[in-house]
């Protein structure tokens, strides 16, 4: 059961030097028990007085037990005294790893010392979790159920602090329960929410959150990674008043709002400027548009005035036209009074002449009819005329006829004669299977030659077949031996052995690439290549099998067209096809450079490869390229842990690749991690030539050569025999065409002979019907002329009927004349008539024709009058009465005419002045109400502007000299601590405009010859920066504000002699005896401390100091005031913890030493 062992702070006896040890080891869960001793000052021979029992005679046990350790903590005196809010004791039960143990740590430095694993840490995480704070400020487990000891249902921590004077110690106690994961707080013992705990130690200006004073183990690394400006927010934190954080944050605040009305106020003061500008560009356009406006408005109310002035005008035309027309019905009714017994007479010759027209039209009517019957006789008289020159004509072929028979009829005869003779002559000879038999025989000479040259020219075929192969391979061995001895060759060798398919493929796409909507890239093996050939191997090992030898296709089209080729046409298989849509830009990486390299990353594995963006689109798309991380050097443990909680998913380094596999569902902290090492590169290596390979190749080609001049050769001598088959074949088609005619001379000659039998019947039959159509010759012509005869006697009926009918028609003509004279007479009268009366019914008709105009105008006047009267009604109704006095005033004085003049005069004004924007008014009205807005709104930026600057200005005038001087204080501090080590360091602070940017730079000079350089993980090492830290925060330790301070194994990354240093410097900074020398070799040095050579220190050396370490050197330096807690636990403990007396141990030591001096 692991306990503690804390040695108790030294007391003093009245005139007595000697230290003595108070030792409390709690081991058992049933409470917390403790003695109390003194023992006399040992002799220089080691023998102690009479009242002295003997020493630790059974080795370190004690026989006596004493008073409480608390009760001694309070009756002692010591000049160190507590300050306010300084720890006074800390009791644990059943935390972490101890089941109960109790603290009680001096008022100046404790160093809390013990092996790994004793609990020291412990101490850290009580202190923490005891006064309100949560898990997340130690960097170790997230919920306090989780410090609750293994096995057991609750842990409590109690916190004793010291109080302000005349008030008693608050005593904080917390009980942390692992069911519900709860903590539960009590303030001296009465239950209090953890906000009251939180308030109480923060009245003590205890700030647990600030690594400045409270810097456990796990949070080491994260005060190392502290910017300059988190730095001096916590320096201020831990020394400087409240107010001087209230500056701070007033001037960041003040400086953020004047950056935002400056920014306002320039925005503002660029609007004015261009809106200004706009308005002096649109004055004179505004000044015209006004005075278009003034003219539009004008013609306006002119327009408005011409219905009143027409409405006045048509009402007097309306008046006047009224009197006209009752004078012109007058004047019309006396004119038909005095006309009246002249249209009478008219009106009777009129009728006659009608009926004149009548007895005229009859007539014509009876022309007509008899003219059609004498045009019928005419056209019977005209038919047989025609008949007759028919008949006479077919008499006359009828004679021609005949002597055309008789011309062919003594032909025939001479010609059946011939052929009588040719019939008494013999045939000639004539045998056709001859003839058959040789032509035959030509054929088959000619398809047998034929056949020969066919089989000749499919071997010249085979062999011209297999010297383009023998071609092809040489071209292609030779193409193999250049792409050997090329990058881009060696690349595509390598897909070859990787993946045949592909590279098939490859070459298809090459030669169709212009088939496919947009560019189809090849494998990376043969588009991408690395920068740095270093990097070659880590980048290999990000990559999957299948994304080297993947095709990068852009569009869905394509990616259809290329699968359907490729596997579907071409058969092949193992082939990868990737669509990438988008570009490399929507792939952005997940954190920026700057964390990147917080990290401990150079880069990302993007930035190493090169190719087209669509590759890397892809790759990025299936290996996150641009979300993997690279580093050439390996990845150290504090940067693993980092790592494994950053957004950066994956990362490569020297020897293994790290992939962190999250589970959103279980929450951020569900994670695994899957390490692989990173294997050698075997793609986008360079490598030498294969020389087998190159010989082979090489061989390749001299065979093929060699045999395709073997082939060229066969091919001539075929060539030769074909020539020679060819002139055969064509001296036997000669022959064979000869026989061919010949055959056919004589084959027509035998069928002319057979034939003249046929001949000579037909001929003569041919004679007989010609001697038979002369016989009937004269027949013909008979009938033909008894034809003419009956034909000649039709016609003279005819045309006796003819003649008749014009006679009748003659007579019909004449009577037609008389009646139209008559008719010419009647109209002459009636036209006599009509003159003389045309001028009274001309009078009548002007004068019925003026009435109707005058009612018909007065009709449409009065019409016009009431519909203008209702318009200028209208208008009335909506004007005010001065436009209707300008309207009245405008009536009164102007005509129509004149109206409209003025309307168009206006408007012709209205036309030479450009229209422009209709709104440009409205518009330069609204943009000056918007200056006259920003201006008024600029008097008040500038207002609270020079405001900004007061109050900035008053706040830092205070603010600035305080951390000036604080500053100067800590660097001064610095400066010293770091001289006593032969050492040299400067703080200061880099002032800029924004207060949020203020910052503490920390300068270091840890060689003779070299200056002072800032401090950072660049320059300085790991042991450098440690001393540094350590000495900046004891620079503090005068200044703090805190009562207590707390670092965890900050000595962990110093070498001995730093270690040793930095020691001494913080014994003497903490107990207040800066002016001491350290002596790390004198061996003597804490005996004579000790016995005789301690002196008296000055009182003060800062607040209370914690330094937690699991080693020390030997010789280490030792003074008054500090209080050494060694933690014990472990198996070999005692039950009984208060059997362990380290004071008695102490005093052998002494005694042994006296003794040897």
């Amino acid at each position: 059961m692991p306990s503690a062992v804390t040695p108790q702070r030294r007391g003093w006896d009245q005139g007595s030097d000697n230290e003595t040890n108070d030792v409390s080891v709690d081991s058992s869960s049933d409470g917390i028990s403790s003695r109390s001793s003194k023992r006399s000052r040992l002799n220089v021979n080691g023998d102690s007085s009479a009242s002295q029992r003997p020493l630790l005679p059974n080795g370190y046990i004690s026989q006596v037990k004493g008073h409480h350790k608390r009760d001694l903590v309070r009756l002692e005196t010591t000049p160190f005294d507590y300050q306010p809010g300084s720890i006074v004791r800390v009791k644990l039960a059943n935390f972490v790893t101890y089941t109960a143990v109790e603290f009680f740590p001096g008022p100046s430095l404790n160093m809390v010392i013990g092996p790994n694993g004793t609990g020291k840490s412990t101490l850290v995480c009580a202190i923490c979790l005891g006064m309100g704070w949560g898990p997340k400020h130690l960097g170790r487990a997230k919920d306090v159920s989780e410090f609750v000891k293994h096995g057991c249902q609750e842990a409590t921590i109690e916190i004793e602090l010291q109080g302000r004077p005349e008030q008693r110690n608050p005593l904080l106690r917390c009980v942390i329960k692992r069911d519900g994961n709860q903590s539960y707080y009590y303030i001296n013992d009465k239950s209090s929410p953890r906000k009251d705990v939180i308030d109480l130690a923060r009245s003590f200006a205890i700030q647990i959150d600030n690594l400045c004073q409270f810097l456990p183990q796990d949070k080491v690394v994260e005060f190392a990674a502290m910017t300059p400006v988190e730095l001096l927010w916590s320096t201020q934190r831990a020394v400087a008043p409240q107010e001087m954080l209230d500056w701070h944050k007033e001037l960041k605040s003040l400086r953020i709002n004047q950056r935002a009305v400056q920014a306002q106020n320039l925005q503002d003061v660029e609007t004015l400027t261009n809106l200004e500008g706009r308005q002096r560009m649109q004055e004179a356009d505004v000044e015209r548009m006004r005075e278009r406006e003034a003219i539009k408005e004008k013609v306006e109310k002119l327009v408005l005035a011409a219905p009143i002035v027409e409405f006045r005008e048509t009402r007097a035309k309306h008046n006047e036209m009224k009197q006209r027309r009752i004078e012109a019905q007058n004047s019309l009714q006396q004119l038909q009074k005095e006309v009246e017994p002249s249209l009478r007479a008219v009106n009777t010759k009129q009728r006659y002449r009608d009926q004149m027209k009548q007895l005229v039209t009859e007539r014509k009517r009876l022309i007509e009819t008899t003219d059609k019957r004498a045009d019928t006789y005419a056209k019977k008289v005209n038919n047989f005329q025609d008949k007759i020159q028919e008949v006479e004509a077919e008499k006359e072929n009828e004679k021609k006829g005949s002597k055309t028979n008789l011309s062919e009829a003594r032909r025939l005869d001479q010609v059946i004669t011939g052929l009588k003779k040719q019939l008494e002559q013999q045939p000639i000879d004539f045998d056709v299977s001859t003839y058959n038999e040789n032509i035959r025989a030509k054929e088959r000479e000619v398809r047998e030659c034929r056949e020969k040259g066919g089989e000749l020219q499919q071997n010249r075929s085979d062999l011209d077949r297999q010297g383009v192969e023998r071609n092809q391979r040489i071209e292609r061995a030779r193409r193999d031996l250049e792409n050997l001895e090329s990058q881009a060759g060696r690349q595509y060798e390598k897909l070859v052995k990787e993946n045949a398919d592909t590279a098939k493929a490859w070459d298809w796409i090459q030669q169709h690439q212009g088939e496919f909507e947009k560019h189809v890239y090849g494998p990376p093996i043969l588009e991408c290549s690395v920068k740095d050939p270093k990097y070659v191997d880590l980048v290999e090992s990000t990559l999957g099998g299948t994304e080297f030898t993947a095709f990068t296709v852009q569009t869905s089209n394509d990616m259809r067209k290329l699968h359907q080729q490729l596997y579907n046409v071409l058969n092949l298989g193992r082939i990868t096809i990737k669509t990438v849509m988008g570009t490399l830009d929507n792939f952005p990486p997940p954190v920026s450079r700057e964390d990147l390299r917080r990290y401990g990353l150079e880069g990302w594995v993007l930035d190493h490869v090169i190719g087209p963006d669509a590759v890397l689109a892809m790759l990025c798309e299936s290996s996150n390229l641009h979300r993997t991380g690279i580093a050439i050097q390996d990845t150290t443990p504090q940067q693993f842990d980092v790592l494994q909680n950053s957004q950066i998913p994956r990362w490569v380094t020297r020897k293994n690749f790290y992939r962190i596999n999250r589970r959103r569902e279980y929450g951020a902290s569900a994670f695994s991690t899957n390490v692989s090492e990173v294997r050698p590169a075997r793609f986008w290596t360079d490598q030498p030539v294969d020389t087998a390979a190159k010989r082979d190749l090489q061989v390749k080609i001299d065979e093929c050569t060699e045999e395709t001049q073997t082939i060229r050769a066969e091919i001539e001598g075929i060539g030769g025999q074909l020539s020679v088959l060819k002139n055969k074949v064509a001296e036997l088609d000669d022959e064979k065409r000869v026989l061919q005619e010949e055959k056919e001379a004589k084959q027509r000659a035998v069928n002319a002979f057979k034939a003249i039998p046929i001949r000579i019947a037909q001929h003569e039959e041919k004679l007989a019907s010609h001697n038979k159509l002369l016989g009937t010759v004269r027949d013909r012509l008979q009938a033909l002329d008894d034809k003419q005869d009956d034909l000649t006697l039709e016609k003279g009926r005819a045309a006796l009927a003819y003649a008749s009918v014009v006679e009748a028609l003659q007579k019909a003509h004449n009577e037609a004349c008389e009646a139209e004279l008559m008719l010419i007479e009647a109209a002459s009268d009636f036209e006599v008539l009509s003159d003389r009366e045309s001028e009274v019914k001309q009078q009548l008709e002007t004068r019925q024709r003026e009435v109707d105009e005058i009612a018909a105008a007065t009709t449409q006047l009065n019409a016009q009058a009431k519909k203008l009267m209702a318009e200028c009604k209208r208008i009335n109704e909506g004007l005010d009465d001065a436009t209707r006095d300008y309207l009245s005033e405008i009536a009164a004085r102007m005509s129509p005419e004149d109206l409209q003049n003025e309307i168009e005069s206006e408007k012709a004004r209205l036309d030479l002045m450009h229209e422009g924007n209709g709104g440009v008014i409205r518009e330069y009205e609204e943009r000056q109400k918007k200056i006259d807005a920003l201006k008024t709104r600029l008097q008040g930026i500038e207002a609270a502007l020079e405001e900004f600057n007061v109050n900035i200005k008053t706040v830092r005038d205070m603010w600035e000299p305080r951390l000036d001087k604080l500053v100067k204080q800590i660097s001064a501090s610095f400066a010293f601590n770091m001289k006593q080590i032969n050492c040299a360091g400067e703080v200061s602070v880099r002032k800029d405009e924004e207060y949020d940017q203020w910052e503490i730079q920390i300068q270091v000079k840890f060689r003779e010859n070299e200056p002072l350089t800032i401090l950072d993980s660049h320059r300085q090492s790991g042991g450098e920066r440690a001393v540094s830290t350590i000495f900046y925060l004891m620079s503090l330790q005068s200044l703090t504000r805190s009562p207590f301070r707390v670092v965890d194994e900050i000595n962990q990354g110093m070498d001995p002699r730093n270690e040793r240093l930095v020691h001494a410097r913080m014994v003497s900074i903490a107990t207040g005896n800066d002016e001491q020398q350290f002596q790390p070799d004198d061996e003597d040095n804490d005996a004579n401390d000790g016995e005789n050579g301690s002196r008296p220190r000055s009182m003060g050396g800062g607040s209370q100091y914690f330094l937690i370490t699991p080693k020390l050197l030997h010789g280490l330096r030792y003074e008054r005031g500090m209080r050494v807690l060694c933690i014990a636990s472990g198996e070999y403990m005692p039950k009984d913890h208060t059997c362990v007396d380290f004071r008695g141990c102490v005093n052998i030591k002494r005694a042994i030493m006296a003794g040897v001096r």
